[in-house]
């Protein structure tokens, strides 16, 4: 088996650490790894397959060339200065950032849904991960616009605070820490507002129209994705007191109507999806029981009647595997398979 080159930039972080955890996890064929980040992480050692490999601070090399593949999660600043340095020694890059997402020129891909897109890395040499709570929600749409067209998609996100790093996890587990001991819960530094036992409206910042720029992204990147401009989708995205998974209340309206029998059937058989849809057993996807898994977990599934040809899902998924390491790997995977 051919083996490549790889570098992880952002090694350090929550999902950098995840990447190398899913390449180790699914045996990705690799012969040589380099780990990049910020200075604060200098001379730090991470293990991988049995070895110690020291971390390089990003922007002290001269060259980026032998590196075949580069898994990015280092933010968008670092993602537009360094992405392009990287692809132009040859690297590939797949960023998890939004920094290429709309980029016309650069695909943005979920492999169960658009593997075909990844063919146009060679237009920059990047390829874009969608944002967590898209990847999930087109991976369950995916099957049922195959079956009939989706017109429209009403969706309200209920994110867990690992969507917003590592300091939003301590900072839940801190507030909460101190609620148990009946202590002033300290002021929110990530959130902005407390977090522990709420609900939050508000993911990134809100924008002239009203919605937040997370809530956007879903709107436009669906659309890339689906290859489908006319979609209507709209979108109001909730921070909640968890500290891993992502959950969303998904409402579709398709072109020829489709039962809810005829759903968890298309559903079940789609690869990357699990069905959980019991409600009589009291048994549907939960964000606790799904951490740690890199499928798309749906249940809930059953006809609006409110309108003549409409669905209501229940879409589930770890928002760090799924929702950017293991799509991101599932990408590499595919351009080692066919295009390098």
């Amino acid at each position: 088996m051919k083996e490549f080159n790889v570098a992880v930039v952002g090694a350090t972080g929550a999902v950098g650490r995840m990447m190398l955890q899913v390449l180790e996890e699914r045996n990705f064929p690799v012969k040589n790894l380099r780990l990049f980040a910020s200075e604060r992480s200098r001379g730090l050692k991470i293990p991988f397959k049995g070895e110690e490999i020291e971390v390089e601070v990003l922007g002290e090399q001269k060259s980026f060339s032998g590196i075949d593949i580069a898994l990015f999660s280092a933010g968008a600043s670092r993602s537009l200065e360094y992405a392009p340095k990287f692809a132009a020694d040859g690297a590939v890059v797949v960023d998890n950032s939004s920094a290429w997402r709309m980029d016309p020129q650069v695909p943005l891909v979920v492999p169960e849904v658009n593997p075909h897109a990844v063919a146009d890395y060679k237009n920059k040499g990047i390829i874009a991960n969608p944002n967590c709570s898209t990847i999930q929600m087109v991976v369950a749409l995916k099957p049922l616009y195959d079956f009939s067209r989706i017109k429209r998609v009403v969706v309200s996100t209920y994110q867990a605070v690992s969507g917003a790093g590592q300091k939003a996890i301590n900072e839940l587990m801190d507030q909460t820490k101190a609620w148990c001991k009946g202590e002033t819960l300290p002021e929110p530094q990530v959130f902005p507002h407390q977090i522990a036992f709420n609900c939050l409206p508000h993911i990134d910042v809100f924008l002239d129209n009203g919605y937040t720029k997370e809530e956007m992204k879903m709107v436009n990147e669906t659309k890339k994705i689906m290859e489908d401009e006319k979609i209507g989708v709209t979108a109001t995205t909730v921070r909640v007191p968890v500290f891993y998974g992502h959950a969303e209340a998904v409402n579709i309206e398709t072109e020829k109507k489709i039962s809810a029998e005829k759903a968890r059937e298309l559903l079940s058989n789609f690869p990357g999806i699990v069905v959980i849809d019991e409600p009589g057993e009291k048994k549907y996807p939960l964000q606790i029981e799904i951490a740690g898994r890199d499928e798309v977990f749906v249940g809930r599934i059953r006809e609006d009647e409110s309108i003549e040809n409409g669905l209501n899902l229940w879409v589930v998924a770890d928002n760090l595997r799924k929702g950017a390491a293991t799509n991101a790997v599932q990408i590499a995977e595919l351009l080692a398979e066919k295009y390098l």
